[in-house]
């Protein structure tokens, strides 16, 4: 029991690495985690028209796209960017690992945020759209500003989820090795592991993912439980009429 303790919960190892993991590593693990849903939300919205599209040839490559990004495991798809590009001399964000970490990220949060999008889109009834295409709108201009803000509306718990899902898949960019100032929780615990051959750096970096994505979690119900519900107006009781 006290091998195990020592291996896992040694006080004097956390105190050690805790001040990097809450400076340096939760900071690029929300900075990865926030751009990659930016990118993600935008390509998704992209994606999920032309998913929705009536031309075969616009949907054929987005849904190859969702597919391909979705099937893959995240881990393979961190390595073909961030190992892959660079080796093929496909250097967009030159030898700054923390780029293609981003990207590999965000190519996968687009994939699983198109599905999303095209979900709640479709569950906009589609009067909606006849309405609008009625008043003169052309068929875009109507997605754009009447179908797409309602399923935007009606996804925000599954962004929300995803976001959360980033986060931890942020943990896979260490495969990248990103340099001091770049690195991420789980990177910052296993150096720190590998190291000392204790693993209560790694207990703690855990404990910083539970600190995200934890409270997350019960915004994103609470969230979804006021979406399906709607919030209750309180009933008041109508006056009594004054008898003459």
């Amino acid at each position: 029991m006290h091998d195990f303790l020592r291996t896992f919960f040694d006080l004097h190892e956390i105190l050690q690495v805790l001040p990097t993991l809450l400076t340096e590593g939760l900071r690029n693990t929300l900075l990865i985690a926030a751009l990659a849903i930016a990118f993600g939300v935008v390509a998704g919205v992209l994606l999920a028209m032309l998913l929705l599209s009536r031309r075969r040839l616009m949907r054929l490559p987005a849904r190859l796209y969702v597919d391909v990004f979705r099937g893959l495991p995240a881990i393979v798809t961190v390595s073909l960017v961030g190992l892959g590009l660079p080796a093929a001399g496909i250097r967009p964000f030159g030898r700054e690992a923390l780029g293609y970490a981003v990207l590999a990220i965000a190519l996968i949060s687009a994939a699983y945020s198109a599905e999303i999008f095209r979900a709640g889109i479709q569950s906009v009834p589609r009067g909606q759209l006849h309405a609008a295409r009625s008043l003169g709108m052309p068929y875009l201009t109507a997605m754009r500003v009447v179908v797409v803000p309602q399923g935007v509306r009606n996804v925000l718990p599954a962004l929300a989820g995803q976001f959360i899902i980033d986060i931890k898949e942020s943990a896979l960019v260490y495969l990248l090795g990103l340099g001091l100032g770049q690195r991420e929780l789980y990177f910052i615990a296993q150096e720190r592991q590998a190291a000392t051959y204790n693993s209560s750096a790694l207990v703690a970096a855990g404990l910083c993912y539970l600190l995200l994505t934890i409270p997350l979690t019960y915004a994103v119900n609470l969230l979804d439980r006021r979406m399906r519900e709607g919030r209750r107006t309180p009933v008041t009781a109508a006056p009594a009429k004054a008898v003459a």
